[in-house]
């Protein structure tokens, strides 16, 4: 049976780790340990992780802040099982995950994995909103279930993801400690030959943010991050990822639109209208509440623009950067 460490950085979240390792006391299958990291945290949780001494095998460690990467790293380098897994602080995890994935590797050996987020049943309603947005096939968040990334070999992400040993002894850990450290780190991953792939049903529930006002500011981050990752790797910029600014230049144009011409401004509102009914009826018949519905809509809109934002932004910083401008082994990590 393989031994599974649990890797959870932690950053001022004291409050939610109570919550994630209750939910791993409750595992029908045990992991084999627990390293919860604290990076750098001015609200400590130490005294959290000593309540749960005595149902799991955890490790506290207390370092200075350097960014979940890193972070990551440093637990890693102190796990003694054979199969690392990463949980973000802001994760609830189903009963059955552990025996889910342990399963799935013992039938189809994957040397990287990751799994879908989603929202509980005692969530509230923004953020069932916001894990909708981020699932979701009409906006940019279909692709965190999907089962291959665009075009080429799963992705994982480290919010839910998981590494063998010998991947982290071939390739090391994290080059990168933020800005799209999870997407650098799963390109070397799949670069160095190793077999990765979506566990469907090892799925988690990612709290996520609590108002609409974080989860712009980690929306606007993510955007600035997929424009770092093409500072390593040029090639991982698609025109896929383009079409979050795209709709953001978008919604922005409209205004001009009524001041040109009404007759580009009623259909650019048209498509609006009907991109907004297309959420509504989506979210409302997954979540049976039309609150949740109208709430998805706003949460799709801060998601795309906020994202857009956070492209455009790093993206015009990235084109007045020097040609000689590249990977350079230290951590491309600008402040939000």
């Amino acid at each position: 049976m393989l031994r599974f460490s649990v890797i959870i950085p932690v950053y001022n979240r004291p409050d939610e780790l109570h919550e994630l390792l209750d939910s791993l006391t409750r595992q029908t299958l045990k992991p084999y340990e627990v390293l919860v990291i604290e990076d750098g945290s001015g609200i400590k949780a130490d005294t959290v992780a000593e309540q749960f001494r005595n149902q799991l095998n955890i490790h506290y460690f207390f370092k200075e802040n350097t960014g979940q990467g890193f972070t990551r790293n440093f637990g890693f380098e102190r796990a003694t099982g054979d199969y690392f897994v990463i949980f973000d602080s802001d994760a609830l995890v189903p009963p059955h995950y552990f025996e889910t994935v342990a399963r799935h590797l013992a039938t189809d050996w994957l040397d990287a994995y990751g799994g879908p987020d989603a929202a509980h049943p005692d969530f509230t309603p923004i953020q069932k909103a916001i894990s909708y947005s981020m699932t979701s096939p009409f906006t940019t968040g279909g692709i965190r279930g999907s089962k291959k990334n665009l075009g080429g070999q799963f992705h994982p992400r480290s919010f839910n993801m998981g590494l063998s040993r010998k991947v982290w002894e071939t390739i090391g850990g994290y080059r990168i400690s933020r800005m799209g450290e999870d997407i650098e780190f799963a390109i070397r991953i799949i670069e160095n030959g190793f077999k990765t792939g979506l566990i469907h049903n090892a799925f988690i529930y990612h709290k996520r943010r609590t108002n609409f006002g974080q989860f712009f500011r980690q929306l606007r981050f993510f955007g600035r991050a997929r424009i770092n990752i093409s500072r390593f790797y040029p090639s991982q910029l698609k025109l896929v990822h383009t079409f979050p600014a795209l709709f953001t230049l978008f919604v922005l144009s409209v205004p001009v639109w009524a001041l040109i011409s009404p007759l580009l401004f009623w259909p650019a509102i048209g498509i609006l209208v009907l991109f907004s009914v297309l959420i509504f009826v989506d979210a409302t018949g997954q979540e049976k509440n039309m609150q949740v519905g109208l709430l998805s809509v706003v949460a799709a809109f801060i998601q795309l623009i906020a994202y857009g934002v956070g492209f455009i932004s790093e993206g015009w910083k990235r084109l007045r950067e020097p040609k000689t401008h590249r990977e350079s082994g230290v951590n491309m990590d600008y402040p939000s």
